[in-house]
Formats: structure tokens, sequence, C-alpha cells
């Protein structure tokens, strides 16, 4: 017996991260009180982001053309490539418009309980990139590593710094330390000791 549709449908749409069966099916009847129209354009558009969107073959981001546009800009600094565990970190250091480098995905982050190593990461990449570099192009003096600050993003900065300071490139990590609008009084004992060790300053 084949499952109703809009069984099927929620049970789809369960299937996301963090989509529980009731927001499915909250997702589910959206989609059916909507116009005809917008079920297709959705429908196209999952199609079209699982069969044209790729890596880009020089930094790993998810790109519909290779290289993306983010390494085609002459306008970037090639001598700076910023790290980030994954696409949405990009876009939020891109998001700040202070950063005019380049950029390196991960597409994750050192966790072996998880089973995931260096090999399950894009670092063999990120090392070819640390080599000879492309004609035309300044070679890298400097990798920022922007992962985040929780266990396995300080084990993949830690790694990737023993990695890479070996191949005479500059190795920084970012800042950590209190959020804008955050209070002392709130703040634990880490992120304390990380904003006094990382002062600059005034």
């Amino acid at each position: 017996m084949t499952p109703d549709p809009i069984q099927r449908l929620t049970a789809e749409l369960a299937k996301l991260p963090g989509i529980g069966e009731k927001t499915a099916q909250r997702l589910a009847f959206h989609i059916l009180r909507s116009k005809p129209g917008y079920a297709r354009d959705l429908a196209a558009a999952i199609v079209d982001v699982t069969e044209k969107v790729r890596l880009c073959s020089v930094c790993c981001t998810l790109t519909e053309g290779d290289p993306c546009a983010t390494c085609s800009d002459d306008r970037r600094d090639d001598r700076i490539v910023c790290v980030v565990e994954n696409v949405p970190d990009l876009l939020a250091v891109e998001r700040t418009r202070e950063f005019r480098g380049r950029y390196h995905v991960l597409h994750g982050a050192l966790s072996p309980l998880d089973g995931i190593g260096p090999d399950q990461l894009r670092v063999k990449e990120l090392v070819r990139r640390l080599g000879t570099p492309p004609e035309g192009r300044e070679r890298v003096e400097e990798v920022i590593v922007a992962t985040n600050p929780d266990v396995e993003g300080e084990a993949t900065a830690l790694y990737l710094t023993r990695l890479l300071k070996p191949l005479g490139v500059r190795v920084t990590r970012i800042a950590q330390g209190v959020p804008m609008g955050g209070d002392l009084e709130y703040a634990d004992q880490v992120t304390l000791a990380r904003a006094l060790a990382g002062r600059r300053e005034i």
C-alpha cells in the first residue's frame, strides 16, 4: 500500500537536520496550501542544488562554477588564506566585509570519537595550495585558522599549526573572547582568559 502523499512528504521533510515530526508536518501543509507553482519551484531548486553544485577545485567551497566567484576574484589578496570548518562559516566571515584574502573550507573538524581524522577533511588540498602557486599568483604567507572555539575546533587548529608551520607559512588563530554586548560577570574563565591573552593596543 502506497503511503498518503502528505505522510510521505512529512516523512521526507523530517529527515532534514533540526526538523522534527511536528515541524515537518507544518512545512508539508504550508507547501500544500501554497500556490501550485511554489511546489514545482521548490522541487526544481532541490534538484538543481544536488545536480549542479560541486566543490571548488581551489578552496573546496560549494559552487556552481569552478573555480568559485571568490577564487576567481583578482582583487582578493593571494597571500592570506582563512581556513574555516564549513561553508556557513565562510559566509559569516564574508559578511563582516573585513577580510579580503582567500578561503579554504575543511568540511568539518577533527573528531576521533566520530571517526573524523585528517583524511576525512580537505587538509591535503590546503597543503597543496601552500606549495608552488599558480602562474601570476603570489605565495601564501599567512594562514588564519578560523575553526570553532570548541574541543574539535581547537584540536583542528593545533593539528593545522603543527602541519603548516614547517612549510614556512605564518599560522594565526582568530581572537576569542567576550562578545559585544556581553557582561564580564557572566563570562566563563576560559573565555575571559582568552580575551586577556588576545588583548591589543587601543
